[in-house]
């Protein structure tokens, strides 16, 4: 695919300085970019080292006024590269209809232009929306509703009584509905309690690879729209996350956890159960939330605590063995005043 500068600045909305006929073919880091590529620099090192790549063309802010080659100005330069990324991305549509390996239980509804691929599964009752994508291997429990527009990869397990809301992707090996962690102990052995919940995961949101996300014991587990979970995330039973939050690699959420909107778990970050976690907190990577976080917070370390806290906890722990060698100075040296007052 071919695109004139010209076109890519309308596309992004930017202010392109230089020739509008310049050609585009693609789309690189500044590190592998060619000629006839585009690519995009914020600041500093990076716009030198765009601009002495070579890149035909550059994506920057609207702060840079000149450059030595073509450059698209914009007001936010990450947002029109992966407008350009989109732009230049293959396209690749499953082509509608049902293998002939594929297997449909009873009472099934299935919308117009949906695709299920080879050695899907599909229960009893379950419906499923218009333009949905199910790729191979993948197993739908019964009455699962799966929304309009939705692409389900390989080898997902959508439990029994899962819904999917409109335009939900869920990647490769993960599992939705699995059973939620819930057991009482009985005379020292470990009694299973029954989980008789389910999930719902809202519009447009984005479950990555190998993310396990458990039904409720009763109720409902809940992932609200727009939210995006990234690749190996454990969500336990009746937790529920609002909208357009980020859950990154790695992070595990206890049962019962209450998470608002626009919340940030950032990798490997651990929650214990029936906490709140309020709109608008950032919990940065490695820390573990132990108590109530209120909204816009912005916690790390563990026990997490406000970040700048942390900070200076942090930077005080390399100098501890200097600390402690001086107040062992100290003390000898009261030792000694103390020495001759009683004198």
């Amino acid at each position: 695919m071919t695109r004139f500068l010209g076109e890519i600045a309308a596309i992004v909305e930017g202010d392109l300085l230089g020739a509008a006929d310049v050609s585009i073919y693609g789309v690189a880091t500044i590190e592998e970019a060619k000629g006839g590529d585009i690519v995009f620099a914020l600041n500093g090192k990076y716009l030198e080292a765009a601009f002495s790549s070579q890149a035909s063309a550059v994506i920057v802010g609207q702060e840079v006024t000149k450059a030595p080659k073509p450059i698209i100005r914009t007001n936010n330069p990450r947002l029109a590269f992966a407008k350009v990324l989109e732009l230049f991305a293959p396209v690749v549509r499953a082509k509608p209809g049902i293998h002939p390996g594929a297997i449909l239980g009873e009472g099934v509804n299935i919308g117009e232009d949906v695709a299920i691929g080879a050695y899907v599964t599909v229960g009893d009752r379950v419906s499923i929306g218009n333009g949905v994508i199910i790729y191979p291997q993948t197993y739908v429990g019964n009455e699962v509703v799966i929304g309009a527009g939705s692409i389900i990869y390989s080898r997902v397990t959508l439990g029994q009584r899962v819904r999917l809301g409109q335009r939900v992707i869920i990647h490769s090996g993960s599992v939705i509905g699995s059973d939620g962690f819930g057991y009482l102990e009985v005379e020292g052995r470990h009694q299973k309690i029954p989980q008789n919940g389910t999930v719902v995961i809202q519009d447009d949101v984005e479950i990555g690879a190998n993310v396990t996300i458990d039904r409720a014991t009763t109720g409902v587990t809940s992932i609200g729209r727009g939210t995006k979970i990234d690749n190996l995330v454990q969500i336990a039973h009746n937790v529920t996350i609002g909208e357009d939050c980020l859950v990154v690699a790695q992070t595990g959420i206890s049962g019962s956890v209450k998470i608002g909107d626009h919340v940030t778990l950032a990798g490997q970050v651990g929650v214990v159960g029936h906490l709140s976690i309020g709109s608008g907190a950032v919990i940065a990577a490695k820390s573990g939330v132990t108590k109530d976080i209120a909204p816009n917070q912005y916690m790390s370390g563990f026990p997490a605590k406000p970040h700048e806290e942390e900070k200076r906890i942090k930077a005080a722990i390399p100098r501890l063995p200097q600390l402690l060698k001086r107040v062992k100075e100290l003390e000898r040296k009261l030792g000694v005043v103390e020495e001759k007052e009683i004198e």
